[in-house]
């Protein structure tokens, strides 16, 4: 300000003296005194401005910050340096700053303040731009920090992936403690049954789940059966066909009927021929074991053979294969007994006879169900004698039954 003030106040002395002069010399009093007064009046300000120097400690901060950028000091400013470094005190350095100044011509007074304006100046402008570079630096690192996070949700870390499913996993936990007892009351039940249901699948599969699946073999000799004088056309394999059940199964000969296990074995294979009896087309109660059901899980299939057998009335016809001929057989007897009466395998009041015999109820070995025919066709009494007498044979424990069911496995295993 004091700058502009001198400035202008020089300009405006100068053109008030060249007017004066360019004036004729009979310029009017009135304003001749005008102009002398405002001459003056810049003259007091120049005088005053000039005999006040700047502040010593200005000057000391300002050869300071010089020193710093290695700029060079002039006269004025070394004047300071040295009065800096002399170990005076502020008192006494203002004191001898200001006697330096005053004995100072106009021109280098006007210096000294050009220096002051300066310095200020460009403090000011340092002020300015300083605070401008703080802010772009600013904008530049809020720049780079949300390139980054558009990075790392275009690629998300580990941790992130990890974050969100335990978010998903807490959300999931929220949702189930909001359900109602209800719905653990129904999981339990479901739960239950469908253990319920693997037991008696696996354990009493005989009893609850085979009685109810029908034999579905194919009686091919259907046409022989309605007449069953075709000998020339009956298989050698040996085998027994009921056609009202629709059972057509291979007959087993020549197994112990003392060794269970052996007679659990040819079960898997058809039916099985007590070798203790009579055979078929010779004289005598020839006797034909087969299982009603057995545990779906053993090997075989044969499980389900006579699993009907109780269906059969008096009158209706089976028929046996054995040697290529074909015997007719008639129903005449039909009854359930225990397992030990092994009346049943002795010859009945008939010429020739076969007797069949089952579980009863079908998966289970509780009792024996037992079917008996005479033989029809050929004629009986042409028949020879029978090849073993039962009598005098060693008998089994007990009628054959069904094999052992999964629980009675595993009992065995352990």
């Amino acid at each position: 300000m004091k700058s502009y003030i001198l400035k202008n106040g020089l300009v405006n002395l100068k053109n008030l003296f060249m007017s004066n002069d360019n004036k004729d010399n009979k310029p009017h009093d009135k304003v001749r005194q005008q102009q002398d007064a405002a001459a003056n009046v810049l003259r007091q300000k120049l005088i005053h401005l000039y005999n006040n120097e700047p502040e010593a400690g200005e000057e000391l901060a300002k050869v300071k910050e010089l020193h710093k950028k290695h700029s060079g000091l002039s006269k004025h400013q070394k004047y300071m340096e040295d009065l800096s470094k002399s170990g005076r005190s502020l008192a006494e350095i203002q004191k001898a700053w200001h006697d330096y100044y005053q004995k100072l011509p106009d021109k280098e007074k006007h210096e000294v303040w050009q220096e002051f304006y300066e310095q200020h100046a460009k403090r000011r402008r340092q002020q300015v731009e300083k605070p401008a570079e703080k802010i772009v630096h600013k904008v530049e690192e809020k720049h780079k920090e949300r390139e980054q996070e558009n990075k790392a949700a275009r690629q998300p870390s580990t941790v992130s992936a990890k974050r969100k499913l335990l978010e998903k996993v807490a959300a999931r936990a929220r949702r189930n403690q909001k359900k109602s007892p209800a719905h653990a009351l129904l999981f339990g039940l479901g739960m239950g049954t469908l253990f319920v249901f693997i037991i008696l699948f696996s354990f009493f599969n005989e009893r609850f789940i085979t009685p109810f699946i029908r034999p579905n073999q194919n009686v091919s000799a259907t046409p022989i059966i309605i007449d069953p004088t075709q000998a020339g056309k009956i298989s050698k394999a040996p085998k027994i066909i009921i056609p009202k059940l629709n059972v057509e199964v291979p007959v087993v000969y020549g197994i112990n009927a003392l060794d269970e296990d052996a007679v659990q074995k040819g079960l898997e294979h058809g039916v099985v021929h007590y070798s203790i009896t009579p055979n078929p087309g010779e004289k005598g109660n020839a006797v034909i074991v087969g299982h009603s059901s057995s545990n779906i899980l053993n090997s075989g299939k044969y499980k389900f053979a006579f699993l009907l057998l109780k269906s059969l009335e008096k009158g209706d016809l089976f028929y046996v294969q054995k040697d290529g001929k074909r015997y007719v057989y008639k129903v005449f007897n039909k009854f359930i007994t225990s397992p030990t009466d092994l009346s049943v395998l002795n010859p009945t009041d008939r010429v020739a006879t076969v007797t069949l015999i089952t579980c009863d109820p079908p998966g289970l070995s509780i009792n024996r169900m037992i079917v008996q025919g005479e033989q029809i066709y050929p004629d009986p009494k042409k028949d020879k004698a029978g090849s073993v007498d039962v009598t005098t044979q060693a008998k089994p424990a007990e009628l054959g039954g069904n094999s052992i069911s999964l629980w009675q496995r595993i009992k065995n295993w352990f």
